[in-house]
């Protein structure tokens, strides 16, 4: 079963996350998300990242991680691998937020460079210390790139729950609008973001995201150990 779908229109490649559930991030959809980014590189388009009606991304696939041998933490790194790669992908990112977002879920979507919401009764929520687990330093440090200082104590350590319009506020999120709007959103962003020099903007993005990236990649086997539950 395909859990990616991809899709070039002019010079805007859409991405559409849907397993058909909540779009549990496990080892096959970071797969076909990273061959969908490397159809998008070789298309030289900017890419828009969006999931099923009223989901974005639940976070990692539990019963992988509750699972344990070399697929947990080979499963971790390689979502914060994707978080990465879109922090450094050469084109612009615009990340559809169609509904829940939850941990790596949100991690993926601060690692976007424009996130619009769809406006509803959804959940963002980074909830690690709600279900027992320890932030992961590459988690942490993708979020302080993006969440108000005054928000990312709720956001982190107390595991906060925010509604689309106060993931607006706290940085989360750029902008949220209806949700009938939403794909028309995310494409006119796209569309003004690929009349950008992309040799500047390439550059500049490395530049800006330098120390996140840095310290993303150094923490990368160490939270991959540690976010896995033991026993």
């Amino acid at each position: 079963m395909d859990l990616v779908k991809y899709r070039l229109d002019q010079s805007i490649a859409t991405i559409t996350l849907d397993d058909g559930k909540v779009n549990a991030l496990s080892p096959t959809m970071f797969a076909q998300i990273n061959a969908a980014l490397d159809r998008a590189e070789a298309d030289r388009a900017v890419v828009v990242i969006t999931g099923r009606l009223g989901v974005w991304s639940a976070g990692f696939d539990l019963a992988v991680l509750r699972g344990g041998g070399a697929a947990a933490p080979g499963m971790v790194r390689a979502g914060f691998a994707l978080a990465e790669r879109l922090l450094r992908f050469p084109r612009p990112v615009v990340a559809a937020c169609t509904g829940h977002a939850v941990a790596m879920g949100v991690f993926l979507l601060l690692s976007a460079d424009y996130r619009i919401g769809a406006q509803g009764p959804y959940r963002i929520t980074t909830n690690e210390v709600a279900i027992g687990l320890v932030m992961p330093v590459a988690a942490i440090e993708i979020t302080r790139q993006r969440v108000a200082p005054a928000q990312l104590h709720r956001a982190l350590v107390l595991a906060d729950v925010f509604s689309p319009d106060e993931a607006v506020v706290a940085g989360i999120l750029d902008r949220a609008v209806p949700a009938a709007d939403l794909a028309d959103a995310a494409r006119s962003v796209a569309v003004r973001l690929a009349t950008l020099d992309m040799t500047a903007h390439a550059a500049t993005k490395l530049r800006t995201h330098d120390a996140t990236l840095r310290a993303l990649h150094a923490a990368l086997d160490t939270d991959a150990a540690e976010l896995v539950p033991s026993g």
